[in-house]
């Protein structure tokens, strides 16, 4: 693990299309000098970024991305989710602060500690949180300016077998999970994602994860951002917990294109 990547990075599209493609956890790298906060031994680590990490979703994006007839624009978190995770509300609202893992985790998917209890989230926060989170809202931002409209699509995989550290683990785990929001997922984006991923199993609602990502400054308040989350069971496309993509990554590749397509229509 090394310091050198930069936090993002935000790869360009075709201009006239309106869709992000955003990959949060999909990295695994960690800072040198953000690793000491990090209780784990070496060994500890690497066994939690395999089972926290949305393995090879960024290779699925930038398939999606090669193959679609409008090239998607692409927003890609190149350190792990262990540094800061860009997806969670940074203050009470966030509910996986009941198990540790608010915007900056202090406990493992097994609930075992990952920081001290102590610890001070707000320099990580200060240092890569805010400014993911504004880079993200200005491609939004640009997006509309460019087309009327923004659609974030959020790539993410989830385990075939729940873990401890889920709070809604109880529920159906579909090869295909579409999270969605009742403000920003119109019935036509949903139905859009139901019928590309229709040839890569079942395709489920909200379950065993719900909702999806929008920038705060839009959130709740412009419907001309429209959002959806992608929740690829893992055992479809790779070896798990953290082993290498499959034959299932080229299918799933090819129905996210066919739904950016559609969508960009």
């Amino acid at each position: 693990m090394t310091d050198v990547p930069p936090s993002f990075e935000f790869l360009p599209g075709d201009a006239d299309s309106p869709v992000i493609l955003h990959v949060p956890h999909s990295a695994r790298e960690i800072p040198a000098d953000v690793r000491p906060g990090i209780v784990l031994d070496d060994a500890g680590l690497e066994r939690e970024l395999d089972h926290i990490t949305d393995s090879h979703t960024a290779a699925v994006a930038e398939a999606a991305a090669g193959a679609a007839g409008v090239a998607p624009w692409r927003f890609v978190n190149r350190l792990s989710r262990l540094v800061v995770d860009p997806e969670r509300f940074p203050d009470e609202r966030e509910e996986m602060l009941a198990v540790g893992m608010g915007a900056v985790y202090t406990r493992t998917t097994h609930k075992d500690v990952l920081r001290p209890d102590d610890f001070d989230p707000g320099p990580l926060v200060e240092r890569y949180f805010r400014p993911y989170a504004e880079a993200m809202t200005e491609a939004v931002s640009e997006r509309l300016a460019a087309t009327g409209r923004a659609v974030i699509i959020d790539v993410h995989s989830y385990p075939s077998a729940p873990l401890p550290y889920e709070l809604h683990g109880d529920g159906p785990r579909p090869e295909v999970c579409l999270g969605t929001d009742s403000f920003h997922t119109p019935p036509a984006l949903l139905d859009a994602a139901r019928e590309a991923f229709a040839a890569c199993g079942e395709t489920g609602l909200d379950s065993p994860f719900a909702g999806t990502y929008v920038p705060l400054e839009f959130y709740g308040k412009r419907a001309e951002v429209s959002a959806l989350m992608v929740e690829i069971r893992r055992d479809t496309y790779m070896s798990e917990p953290g082993g290498p993509a499959g034959p299932g990554l080229p299918r799933l590749a090819s129905a996210l294109a066919a739904l950016i397509d559609a969508v960009s229509r």
